[in-house]
C-alpha cells in the first residue's frame, strides 16, 4: 500500500516568492477597507473663502513721469555783470525772492542825467508859473485902466484925447496877448515835465530789473551764471545757455498720462486716483486736474494730467509712477476672489461649493465686473456660501472635506 506525504516547498526562492505574494494581499484589503472619501474623520483639509458683498472697482493702470507744476528759465531783462548771487544748485526761493543783483554803470548814469532833467524841468515849470502871473498882473492894471479911460470918454469926450484911449486900449490888447502866451508856455513846461518824469519812471524800471527776483516758490534746478560773469539781455530768441538758472515749482507735480478711447468716458475733473512710486516704495494721492478733451487721432488716447501735491519735496520730477484710475466701479455686488473661479470663458465659469454637510458640489456661475484680486457673480451663488479657494483640479464633487477659512492676498 502506497502512502502519499504531502509537504511545503523547500526552495528558498520559493519560500520567498510565497510571502510577498501574501503581503501584497493583506495590503490590498487593508487598503480596500479604509477609504478616506468614506471616511469622515479622514476628510481632507481645504481652504475656502465666503461669498461677500461689497464695492468692486476695476482701474486703468498707466505708468507716467513726474514733471514740474511749471519750469521756466529765468533771463535777464537787462544786460549786466553778476554783482550778487543768493542762489546755486538746489537752493529752494520764495516768490519775490532776491536771486541775483546785477551790476549795470550805464543805466546808473542815464539815471542820474534824468534826475537832472527832471530838476531842470521843474524849475523851469517854476519860472513859467511866476512868468504866467506878472503877465496876468499886468493885464489886470492895463485892463482896468482901459476900462476907466472908455468910461471917461463916453461920459465927458473933452476931458481926455482919443488918442490917449486909444494907447490904453493897445496895452489892454498887448497885455492880454501875453497872458495867452504865458498860458501857452506853462503848458509846454508842464508837458516837459512829464515827459522827464515818465523818461525817469522808465529807467528806473529798466534799472529795477538789475534786481532778479524769483516769479514763484521753487527749486534752482541749474545754474548758468556766477558771480563776475556777464548776463545778457534775455530779449532776443536766440537765447541759448545765457539764462541764470533754471526754476522748476516742485511742490506741486503733475502726471500726464494717455486715457485710451474705451476709458474716456470714465474720466472726470476731480476724481481722486492713487499715485504709486515703486523707487520709494510709497502711494500717494492724486487728482484729476485737467484733460484735452479730445481724443489724439494718431494714439487714440487723451491727453489727461493729474496734480500730485509734494509739499514735504519727498517726490522728484522725473521719477516714474503707477497711476490707477478707476474706470468703473459696482457697489454692493457679489464678490469672490479671482482664484476661486475656474473661468470657461469671458463671462462664464465654475466655482467648487462646500455644502452644510461639507462635501462639495460645483456650480456653474456668470462673471460680471473683475479686477486683479476679485471677481463679481452676478449669477450661480448666494451670499456667505463658501467656495474652495485656490486650485481645483484635485477636487471632485461628492468629496468629503475639512473647510478652513482663509484670508486671500489684497491688491497692492
Amino acid at each position: 500500500m502506497l502512502k502519499t506525504e504531502q509537504s511545503l516547498p523547500s526552495n528558498p526562492l520559493s519560500i520567498a516568492i510565497c510571502t510577498s505574494v501574501i503581503l501584497v494581499l493583506v495590503l490590498l484589503a487593508s487598503c480596500g477597507s479604509h477609504s478616506s472619501n468614506d471616511d469622515p474623520a479622514k476628510s481632507t483639509e481645504v481652504p475656502v473663502v465666503k461669498v461677500e458683498r461689497k464695492n468692486i472697482t476695476r482701474t486703468l493702470q498707466i505708468a507716467s513721469e513726474f514733471l514740474p507744476y511749471q519750469e521756466i528759465d529765468i533771463y535777464a531783462k537787462v544786460s549786466g555783470y553778476i554783482q550778487k548771487l543768493n542762489i546755486n544748485w538746489g537752493s529752494h526761493v520764495k516768490e519775490g525772492q532776491l536771486m541775483a543783483v546785477l551790476e549795470v554803470p550805464e543805466l546808473e548814469q542815464q539815471l542820474r542825467e534824468d534826475e537832472a532833467a527832471l530838476g531842470r524841468s521843474e524849475n523851469e515849470l517854476a519860472r513859467a508859473q511866476q512868468e504866467q502871473a506878472r503877465v496876468e498882473s499886468d493885464y489886470t492894471v492895463a485892463h482896468v485902466t482901459y476900462t476907466r479911460l472908455e468910461g471917461v470918454w463916453k461920459s465927458q469926450p473933452g476931458i481926455i484925447s482919443r488918442e490917449d484911449l486909444d494907447v490904453a486900449q493897445g496895452k489892454d490888447s498887448e497885455a492880454k496877448a501875453s497872458v495867452s502866451a504865458a498860458k501857452a508856455a506853462l503848458h509846454a513846461q508842464e508837458q516837459g515835465l512829464a515827459a522827464a518824469r515818465a523818461t525817469l519812471g522808465r529807467d528806473q524800471a529798466m534799472f529795477s530789473y538789475a534786481r532778479i527776483v524769483a516769479p514763484f516758490d521753487g527749486v534752482v534746478t541749474r545754474l548758468n551764471a556766477y558771480t563776475g560773469a556777464l548776463l545778457p539781455a534775455g530779449t532776443s530768441r536766440s537765447q541759448g545757455d545765457l539764462s541764470l538758472c533754471r526754476l522748476s515749482q516742485n511742490d506741486l507735480l503733475r502726471l500726464v498720462i494717455p486715457v485710451p478711447e474705451r476709458s474716456v468716458p470714465s474720466v472726470h475733473i476731480g476724481d481722486s486716483v492713487a499715485v504709486e512710486v515703486s523707487t520709494i516704495g510709497k502711494t500717494f494721492q492724486g487728482k484729476v486736474v485737467r484733460f484735452s478733451d479730445q481724443i489724439d487721432l494718431t494714439t487714440r488716447t487723451m491727453h489727461t494730467e493729474i496734480d500730485v501735491p509734494n509739499s514735504k519735496y519727498i517726490l522728484v520730477p522725473g521719477m516714474y509712477a503707477s497711476v490707477k484710475l478707476p474706470v468703473q466701479t459696482v457697489g454692493q455686488a457679489l464678490v469672490i476672489p479671482v482664484q476661486a473661479v475656474q473661468s470657461s470663458g469671458e463671462t462664464r465659469g465654475s466655482v467648487m461649493v462646500v455644502s452644510n454637510g461639507n462635501t462639495l458640489k460645483r456650480e456653474d456661475v456668470v462673471l460680471g465686473l473683475r479686477t486683479s484680486t476679485d471677481v463679481q457673480v452676478t449669477s450661480g451663488l448666494q451670499e456667505n456660501e463658501t467656495v474652495i479657494f485656490g486650485e481645483q483640479s484635485q477636487y471632485k464633487p461628492g468629496d468629503h472635506v475639512t473647510p478652513k477659512v482663509v484670508q486671500p492676498p489684497s491688491a497692492d
